[in-house]
């Protein structure tokens, strides 16, 4: 592990040789029209690629993310170090901190903090702890209901991540199931459940992204063929049936069950405080400000897209702002969960108060990586790394169609991973697929506009700079790289399978057929693997 961290050092010392060696190559102009030379080449995608590798390679997210943006802001300067500065701090730090949607979404976290104190203060946590230690008896079991939960909180990736976590954390914790599973269950039934959801805010995103057809019809015809999706919640419950795991994520639930919930050395949630001040609390302290929280969330969503103005629910939810709605929603229902305890007498009103330093120092390492992720995608945006894929994407549509939804969700895939956003994903990918085949063959723009999300939801899976990813880890409280290392080879499992079904869909053109066909080689997959790995067994060390 050692040697690995100093080879991580050298490659990154490496590079900034290398980016402050070569002012030579390229031209910097810092005018209000300046475009960079390496604008829309395949360059713009290397300052994303290098901070995944780097946080891979030296288990260090912060430094990784921070050399990534560092790359982006000197590719995009030409190598003038002012000129650098400028644009990583005023373009990238300072102008995602002021974008209204990515405070709404830091505000969201922040309150979600709060709640999370505020339900462990009063002993709703606990006693909910105490409730399912009764009902749920066994690892199985629990991590069932993890994924069950999941599936029912289906309205944003975002709330998904935390709410599970924060509900479900006491109960796999009392069955020695690991962290970094938890943080995989979690992250498998948020994004993949919100791309095949048709009341959800992913839902309204893709709608809006398919211009002149009806893009809610669309996404409905669509859910069967996301592969992606459906193969993922079936790989979840093949694990937790098999009772079977591999790759890193095989050591992590090993030493679990002999009560080493994070095994690495670096376990910044361990001593979180989670102890009742009082011992009156509840189940229902617990159920209570989660509904809340989802009534609440719901009505602000569909405020945000105009519902109490007489636009219809479907279309206000399709309309809504995520950012304005998770904000305000989850305001309300903290606002409520303190008037409830102060009313049920199990959280006096300063205790409350005293839980809104200590909620948001809970989120301050998950906005700490958000913030930087979505710095390093403004300097991957700046060096037009969309038009860039858009190119590449228009030349791949002339030839070879029926393989087209397999190219398209191998891209997706690559560009969400890269750039760590669905969304964004959505937004290249979707308008060419539309232009492709809009008029000609419906089913082959239906399959392959599947495909795209599909491919966005596998690389945001994957990706350890997505704000899913990053939200997940804090929803299970899970070191962060040690839920993207244990989550990978799961995540590739099921886009190997999909992308062989994206083959035989684009050539049969019959999503019960082919999904049939997928989830038998997802089955069969797993069942080989497991055969393989059947005779590994016994306790793997700690690192540090």
């Amino acid at each position: 592990m050692r040697n690995k961290r100093k080879m991580g050092y050298v490659f990154l010392m490496s590079l900034l040789i290398l980016c402050c060696s070569s002012t030579t190559v390229f031209a910097a102009d810092t005018s209000a029209e300046y475009v960079p030379q390496l604008y829309a080449t395949i360059w713009s995608l290397v300052p994303p690629v290098v901070a995944i590798v780097l946080a891979l390679i030296t288990k260090e997210v912060y430094s990784s993310l921070f050399v990534g943006i560092l790359i982006g802001g000197v590719f995009w300067s030409g190598f003038k170090p002012e000129a650098t500065i400028l644009h990583v701090f005023q373009d990238g730090v300072v102008g995602v901190l002021t974008d209204s949607y990515n405070m709404g979404i830091l505000v969201f976290l922040v309150i979600l903090g709060v709640m999370v104190c505020m339900m462990n203060k009063a002993g709703g946590s606990a006693a909910f702890g105490r409730w399912a230690k009764e009902h749920i008896k066994t690892r199985a079991g629990a991590q069932l209901a993890t994924i069950v939960l999941g599936v029912l909180i289906f309205i944003d990736d975002y709330f998904n991540c935390l709410t599970v976590g924060s509900v479900m954390r006491p109960v796999t914790d009392s069955h020695n199931v690991s962290r970094a599973k938890l943080a995989y269950l979690i992250d498998a039934t948020a994004a993949p459940i919100c791309i095949i959801a048709p009341i959800s805010s992913w839902a309204a995103a893709v709608t809006g992204f398919v211009k002149g057809e009806d893009g809610f019809s669309i996404f409905i015809r669509a859910i069967p063929y996301n592969y992606y999706a459906i193969l993922t919640i079936i790989m979840m419950v093949t694990l937790v049936f098999a009772k079977e795991d591999y790759g890193p994520m095989k050591a992590h639930e090993k030493n679990a069950i002999e009560g080493d919930l994070f095994t690495t050395g670096d376990r910044p949630f361990e001593n979180t405080s989670e102890n009742a001040i009082y011992n009156k609390g509840k189940v229902i302290d617990l159920v209570f400000p989660i509904l809340s929280l989802i009534v609440c969330c719901v009505i602000g969503m569909i405020y945000s897209g105009g519902f109490f103005s007489g636009t219809g629910f479907v279309e206000a939810f399709s309309g809504s702002d995520a950012s304005v709605g998770l904000m305000l929603g989850s305001f309300f229902a903290m606002v409520i969960t303190i008037v409830f305890y102060a009313v049920r007498k199990v959280l006096r009103f300063s205790d409350s108060m005293a839980c809104i330093p200590e909620g948001f120092k809970a989120m301050v390492p998950a906005i700490l990586i958000l913030t930087f992720a979505w710095t390093l995608k403004a300097m991957t945006d700046s060096l037009g790394a969309a038009p860039f894929v858009a190119s590449v994407m228009n030349s791949a549509a002339g030839g070879l169609m029926n393989l087209l939804p397999a190219i398209i969700f191998l891209v997706g895939c690559f560009l969400a991973f890269a750039t760590g956003t669905s969304w964004g994903t959505f937004g290249i990918l979707i308008p060419i697929v539309v232009a492709v085949f809009q008029g000609t063959n419906e089913t082959m723009m239906i399959i392959s506009i599947s495909a795209c999300m599909a491919g966005a939801v596998c690389g945001d899976h994957c990706s350890p700079i997505s704000d899913t990813t990053i939200m997940a880890s804090a929803g299970a409280q899970c070191n962060h790289v040690n839920h993207v290392s244990t989550q990978l080879p799961y995540a590739m499992t099921v886009a190997a399978v999909s992308c062989i079904t994206y083959v035989i869909a684009g050539i049969l053109q019959n999503a019960v057929i082919c999904l049939v066909i997928g989830i038998a080689l997802q089955i069969g997959v797993l069942l080989a693997i497991k055969a393989i790995t059947k005779d590994h067994t016994g306790r793997v060390k700690t690192t540090n």
